[in-house]
């Protein structure tokens, strides 16, 4: 049986409510997590995706801003030399680019909400993950016929959901913030 046919149903799963109308909590469970850890290599895949996408931009905006100089420069120096037609010409190829890189800045700026949208997605569906490994070990736990060694419940109840860098850091800063108001 398959729980979940998008990564937003995951998010929104009540995990008690499916593990209480489940005939084995136990192979459940493992079947749950098992589906969120495909959602959640897949929502890797997608934040990977997105934000490669996004610096993409970032970087053709970027050749696009020095091309804009360089048909200025251009459109200056033909001006210098008294070449009001070159000049033009020139102008002409920099309002083009101009008006590219105003389509290119609004990809850019949906490129950039898609990727806060999907990191955002990717944390949620982690969060649902380590509840899941939370409410695996509990039915582990009281389950007398757990087919769990005690070597897998430890393994569980250390596993930490594998915290991104970028989660770590913020988890660090969130810890540094309490420290200080406590000592203050």
């Amino acid at each position: 049986m398959s729980y979940f046919s998008r990564l937003t149903d995951i998010v929104t799963c009540n995990l008690t409510h499916l593990l209480n109308n489940a005939a084995d909590p136990v192979k459940e469970i493992e079947q749950i997590i098992s589906e969120m850890k495909e959602g959640i290599a897949g929502a890797h895949r997608s934040v990977k995706t997105a934000t490669s996408n996004e610096r993409a931009l970032q970087e053709e905006l970027q050749e696009h801003q020095k091309q804009i100089s360089q048909w200025k420069a251009a459109a200056k120096s033909a001006l210098e030399t008294g070449d009001e037609p070159e000049a033009r010409n020139s102008l002409v190829r920099k309002r083009e680019i101009e008006d590219l890189m105003a389509g290119l800045e609004q990809q850019h700026q949906a490129s950039v909400a898609t990727c806060e949208h999907l990191t955002t997605t990717l944390y949620a569906l982690e969060a649902r993950l380590a509840e899941a490994k939370r409410k695996q070990l509990e039915i582990s736990e009281k389950s007398s016929l757990s087919e769990s060694s005690p070597q897998d419940v430890a393994e569980m109840a250390s596993d930490k959901s594998a915290l991104s860098p970028t989660r770590s850091e913020q988890i660090e800063s969130d810890l540094a913030a309490l420290k200080r108001e406590l000592s203050e």
